[in-house]
């Protein structure tokens, strides 16, 4: 079982110097971007939100995007990459005999932490693709250590003949597209599904359309 850890709270008790405004608005902000978007977001709605005046947000955040920032940065260097990687790594360092008993693990592990932490992914998920800093710092702290795992693990599938001879960075983009798809599905489209029954049919379809043709 994963353990459960909420990013937003972990770095609220990290970090002493914030004041009790400033957690406040920190967690207004959060829900508010999850919710609506950064640029749908006005700053009057977060202080409404946290029950402090409008000034008092521009005390300590110079713009919108400096409260953005503030949340999303510390996050991501100090918590959400190191995090992500040690919690990846209970699937990653894990043999599993047959590709499919990988995967399943790899959307277990993935919707536990979503569970927890899903209005902190949804901002990064919404704002990434518009601000370059953050952009960069996913690929720096996240991206680039999780690919180089996935493309040892799907080598070793594709020397067991689990796994068809495409580049290793083609599976893992045909596979994660299909489980964010499933991700997407339920928790913004909000399905009134069997959720094992659709992992199994998942599975099945990327069995198929990855295993070598004999």
């Amino acid at each position: 079982m994963t353990e459960e850890i909420n990013l937003l709270d972990e770095m609220l008790k990290e970090d002493d110097n914030l004041t009790d405004k400033q957690r406040k608005i920190l967690v207004a902000a959060t829900e508010m971007f999850a919710e609506k978007g950064f640029a749908a977001t006005s700053t009057n709605e977060i202080a409404k939100k946290a029950g402090v005046a409008e000034g008092t947000i521009f005390r300590h955040y110079k713009t919108k995007k400096d409260l953005l920032l503030s949340i999303v940065t510390p996050m991501m260097v100090k918590m959400l990459g190191p995090i992500i990687i040690k919690d990846l790594n209970k699937v990653l360092d894990k043999d599993f005999e047959r590709f499919e008993d990988f995967v399943r693990a790899m959307i277990i592990n993935r919707q536990e932490f979503l569970e927890k932490n899903l209005k902190v992914v949804q901002i990064f998920l919404q704002e990434i693709p518009f601000h370059p800093e953050l952009r960069e710092q996913f690929i720096e702290h996240i991206g680039k250590k999780v690919v180089s795992r996935l493309i040892q693990i799907v080598g070793h599938y594709q020397s067991k003949g689990q796994i068809v001879q495409l580049p290793a960075t083609t599976v893992i983009r045909l596979t994660a597209s299909t489980i964010m798809g499933y991700f997407a599905a339920k928790y913004i489209i909000n399905p009134k599904w069997n959720d094992e029954e659709e992992i199994n049919q998942m599975i099945h379809f990327l069995k198929k359309g990855l295993t070598p043709d004999e």
